[in-house]
C-alpha cells in the first residue's frame, strides 16, 4: 500500500511539473539543451529572416541544376577562350641576334669571298653584336636606323631589315635568332617541386606543360587547384579535371601566371549526424549526398529527416531568389537551404546538390527528441524525491 501511494505521488508530481512547464513553450522548454533550431523553428522565422535579408530556399531538382550549371561556368576552356594560335614575337629586354648575307660582289658590309674550290666569289655572312630589344620596342641596325621589333615575329623583322638595306645592300638576305627570351614567359608559383620562369616557343606550351617544368605538383592530384591569372582575369579549376578533360589544357599566353593551391575544401557538418566536425573534400567537389554520407549520415534515433539545412553566402545570380535578395558587402547574398529527406525523391535530388567550401551542414533533432530529454530531466529529478519518501515510509 505504501509504494502504491509512493508511485502515486510520483505520478502526481510528473504530472504538475509536466502541466506547469509544456504550456505556451510549443510542446519542450525552451532551457532544453538542443544542437540548433528545430526545422519548426526555422520555417516559423522565415518573415523575420526575409526582413534581415536571408534567403530560405526549398531545394528541389531546378534548384540544384541550376547551382550545379552555374559551377561549370569557371572553365578554362569557356573562360580563356584560343581562336588563334598566339604567334612568337619579340618584346623589351628580349635580346635579339641579326645575321646578314649579300649577294657578291657585296657593296656594303664587305667584299666577297672567293671559294677556290669553284673558283668564284661568294657571300659572306656578318653577324651583328646581340642587341637587348629597348624599352621603346627597337633596335639598331647599321644602315637601316632603329627598327622596331616589339611584337613582331623574327620573319617580320627580318622582311623589315632587307626592306630598310634595299639599294644598300646587294640582294640582303637577313636572319634574326632570338637569343634570350625575357618576355615570353610563364610563372609557375605555389605547391610545386621548384617555383619557375617558363619560356614560351613557337610551339605553343599549354597548362600542363608549364606544370611538368616546374616539376610537378607536391600534393595529390585529387587535392590540388590549378589558378591561372592572365591580365584582369583570374579563374581556378582542379587539377584532376584539367588532366580528364583535354579542352582545359589550354594554350598559355606571355605574362600569365599559374598557382598551384593545396587547399583542402571543407564543410562543417552539426546537429544530428554520425559525428560534428569540419569535413574536406576533394577540389573536384562532392554532392549533398557525399557529404551527409561523410559526416555518418543521420542518426535514426534523433534526426528530424525534414530538416536537413545548409547554410551559405551564395552569389547574386546563383538561383530564382524567392524574395529580392540582399547583397552582404562582399556582393554575397545569405540563404539557408532546405532539404526534406522525408521525400524519396529528394534523395535523387542529393546527389545534383553541389556542396560549397565553407558551407554548414545542420541537420535538426525531431520534435520527440526534445520531448524525450525533457522527459528524463524530470524523471532524474523526481528519483530523488521518490527514494526519500518511499524510505521515510518505512
Amino acid at each position: 500500500m505504501r509504494g502504491f501511494r509512493t508511485l502515486r505521488f510520483g505520478a502526481w508530481v510528473l504530472c504538475v511539473c509536466a502541466g506547469v512547464l509544456l504550456p505556451g513553450c510549443a510542446g519542450v522548454p525552451e532551457w532544453i539543451a538542443a544542437a540548433g533550431p528545430s526545422r519548426d523553428e526555422v520555417q516559423e522565422n522565415r518573415e523575420e529572416r526575409r526582413a534581415e535579408g536571408i534567403q530560405v530556399v526549398d531545394v528541389n531538382q531546378a534548384v540544384a541544376r541550376k547551382l550545379l550549371a552555374s559551377r561549370k561556368l569557371g572553365l578554362f576552356s569557356e573562360a580563356f577562350p584560343t581562336t588563334t594560335k598566339q604567334a612568337y614575337v619579340a618584346g623589351p629586354g628580349d635580346v635579339l641576334e641579326v645575321s646578314l648575307w649579300e649577294a657578291p660582289p657585296a657593296m656594303l658590309f664587305g667584299g666577297a669571298v672567293v671559294d677556290p674550290r669553284v673558283g668564284a666569289a661568294t657571300a659572306r655572312v656578318v653577324t651583328f653584336p646581340e642587341q637587348m630589344v629597348s624599352g621603346e620596342g627597337t633596335i639598331n641596325m647599321p644602315f637601316a636606323g632603329q627598327i622596331p621589333v616589339a611584337g613582331r615575329t623574327p620573319q617580320q623583322i627580318e622582311a623589315e631589315i632587307a626592306q630598310r638595306l634595299k639599294g644598300k645592300a646587294n640582294q640582303p638576305q637577313v636572319l634574326v635568332r632570338m637569343i634570350r627570351n625575357n618576355t615570353a614567359n610563364v610563372t609557375v608559383v605555389g605547391e610545386v617541386a621548384a617555383s619557375a620562369r617558363v619560356p614560351l616557343t613557337a610551339r605553343g606550351e599549354r597548362l600542363l606543360d608549364a606544370l611538368a617544368a616546374a616539376g610537378g605538383v607536391r600534393e595529390p592530384v585529387n587535392k590540388v587547384t590549378l589558378q591561372l591569372t592572365r591580365g584582369n582575369q583570374v579563374h581556378s579549376l582542379p587539377l584532376e579535371t584539367i588532366i580528364r578533360d583535354p579542352r582545359q589544357n589550354i594554350v598559355l599566353r606571355p605574362g600569365d601566371v599559374v598557382t598551384a593551391l593545396f587547399q583542402p575544401l571543407s564543410f562543417t557538418v552539426l546537429g544530428a549526424t554520425g559525428k560534428n566536425e569540419e569535413v574536406n573534400f576533394e577540389a573536384q567537389g562532392i554532392s549533398l549526398a557525399q557529404a551527409l554520407a561523410r559526416a555518418g549520415g543521420l542518426q535514426d534515433s534523433r534526426a528530424d529527416a525534414r530538416g536537413v539545412f545548409i547554410f551559405r553566402f551564395e552569389e547574386a545570380n546563383a538561383v530564382d531568389w524567392p524574395n529580392p535578395p540582399v547583397t552582404t558587402p562582399e556582393g554575397k547574398v545569405p540563404v539557408i537551404y532546405e532539404v526534406n529527406l522525408k521525400d524519396p525523391a529528394t534523395f535523387l535530388v542529393a546527389q545534383n546538390f553541389p556542396m560549397q567550401n565553407k558551407d554548414v551542414v545542420f541537420v535538426a533533432n525531431a520534435p520527440g527528441t526534445q520531448f524525450q530529454k525533457f522527459l528524463t530531466l524530470i524523471v532524474s529529478s523526481i528519483y530523488p524525491v521518490l527514494s526519500i519518501v518511499n524510505a521515510t515510509n518505512n
